[in-house]
């Protein structure tokens, strides 16, 4: 599985931040999340750090 971020990002780059894979980056008008490197934080955290952080609750499981 991966996640994705939805339009309603800020575009406030917390999220990029706290990915230990870097499978976020910043798109065109809101981040993206790579969904071939995303790996949910599965191996270096319990929960997806950047759902953690993400001030807008724009990221979902897709």
């Amino acid at each position: 599985m991966a996640l994705k971020i939805n339009e309603t990002c800020i575009a406030c780059g917390a999220c990029e931040a706290v990915c230990p894979v870097e499978a976020i980056s910043q798109g065109e008008e809101f981040y993206k999340i790579d969904p071939d490197t995303c790996v949910e934080c599965k191996g270096h955290y319990d929960e997806p750090q950047c759902q953690d952080v993400c001030p807008t609750d724009s990221i979902e499981k897709i």
